[in-house]
């Protein structure tokens, strides 16, 4: 699933500066990026497949700053550009930063302000969202990263609109998808928008994937949230949520226990974790049926009632819209996919069942999910971390020039369209 703004076309249309080229593709890199999201601009973009029917580009690797740089593994590139290069390309492409808490050079984040006001289009792979915000590329804008970074995207600027549950989303100058394979999506989808349909397939038969996915990152999703460990308050909110999934309760039983009006816990939350508390409890209760599904032989009515869904009616269609399957043919395709020898042991050493006594706690929980067993740590660690407090602020220097830039462009953005 992606997300296409209104506004793609009339950004589409800004004119580059004379000195710029459509067809040169500049890749920024840093050290400490990892390889693989780094390789895939490389990859779509670098080499000649004009034999396969697609269009060829002109691609700069640059250095976002001094090399040489350190990747997975500790490998050291050395780029054949540096930022002077960013000067000539019609896109430029960010795909990694190194870290989601630390500001990304000053100097980097000036080019790629340049660029942008000189009409060049600007795109971030999985993190590299995270410098196309600090440059202030995403103020009032509406973008997505990687599920597990983007509440902390949001929370760190909270002026952008972070849509976790996307794959890509164009906002046409400006461009950002969720991690590794997504950036191979969004990819395809700039060959798509500046060559053709035809064009795309080629290269996605070419790199053997599919030419557009469907769905969004809904079905990764991970019960954790923020990976910072903090003591905000809503922390055990969020640990008692996840502790009591199986019971029924609504966000203003959430709102309740933090001592805050629904509309305060409803912004309180969405600024701390960039989700909506609605939106997160589905997804956490749909999660639960998911692993129910997997390790026990509950029938799916049993499975609403234990992840706290009023009916199997409400289950069925949650479980549908965010896995894009029935919870009957997932616990058929689950099954299907598994070895023959993966099978669960009993309490007596016996093979058993899926939800045997091995595999479920004293309610037919997993042992993780019964409400009397203990909390486990990482459950209280990711509850913690959804919602802790901001970490350490970027230097002043950036934090001003990006609000600078920020400020000199908000007149004209060419729309401003929040993906949530």
């Amino acid at each position: 699933m992606s997300h296409d703004s209104t506004a793609a076309p009339e950004a589409a249309a800004r004119k580059l500066s004379g000195r710029r080229r459509k067809e040169i593709v500049a890749v920024l890199l840093f050290s400490g990026g990892p390889i693989f999201e780094s390789s895939i601009p490389l990859s779509v973009f670098g080499i000649d497949r004009q034999d396969a029917g697609v269009p060829r580009y002109r691609l700069l690797v640059c250095g976002g700053e001094e090399g040489p740089l350190r990747t997975t593994g500790g490998l050291e590139l050395t780029t054949p550009h540096g930022l002077e290069a960013i000067s000539r390309a019609g896109t430029v492409v960010v795909p990694a930063w190194r870290s989601i808490t630390s500001p990304p050079p000053e100097e980097a984040l000036d080019a790629i302000r340049r660029a942008h006001e000189e009409g060049a289009r600007i795109v971030g792979l999985c993190t590299g969202a995270f410098v196309l915000a600090a440059a202030g590329l995403l103020d009032g804008r509406p973008a997505t990263t990687h599920w597990m970074y983007a509440p902390t995207l949001a929370k760190r600027y909270p002026s952008v609109h972070v849509d976790p549950r996307e794959l890509f989303v164009d906002d046409g100058d400006v461009l950002t998808s969720a991690g590794t394979a997504a950036g191979i999506d969004l990819c395809l989808h700039i060959v798509r928008t500046d060559h053709g349909n035809e064009a795309a397939g080629a290269l996605a038969r070419r790199l053997v994937v599919p030419p557009r996915r469907s769905g969004g990152q809904e079905r990764y999703l991970d019960r954790s949230l923020p990976e910072e460990i903090g003591a905000d308050p809503l922390a055990e909110v969020v640990a008692w949520a996840l502790e009591h999934l199986h019971e029924q309760f609504d966000v203003e039983t959430l709102a309740a226990r933090a001592y805050m009006s629904r509309r305060t816990f409803d912004r309180r939350f969405r600024s701390l974790t960039g989700s909506a508390p609605l939106q997160w409890l589905i997804t956490q209760r749909v999660l639960q049926a998911q692993r129910l599904l997997e390790t026990s032989d509950y029938s799916v009515d049993e499975v609403a009632g234990r992840c706290g869904f009023r009916s199997p009616v409400a289950l069925r269609g949650h479980f549908r819209r965010q896995l894009g399957s029935s919870p009957a043919a997932y616990r058929a395709a689950y099954r299907a996919r598994r070895p023959q020898g993966d099978k669960q042991v009993d309490s007596d050493g016996a093979p058993g069942q899926p939800g045997g006594p091995a595999s479920l706690g004293p309610a037919g929980l997993p042992p993780a999910l019964h409400p009397d067993g203990p909390v486990p740590m990482q459950t209280r660690r990711t509850a913690a971390s959804a919602l802790s407090a901001t970490a350490s602020a970027s230097a002043a220097s950036a934090e001003n020039g990006r609000e600078a830039y920020a400020t000199s462009r908000a007149a004209s953005l060419p729309g401003q369209r929040s993906a949530t």
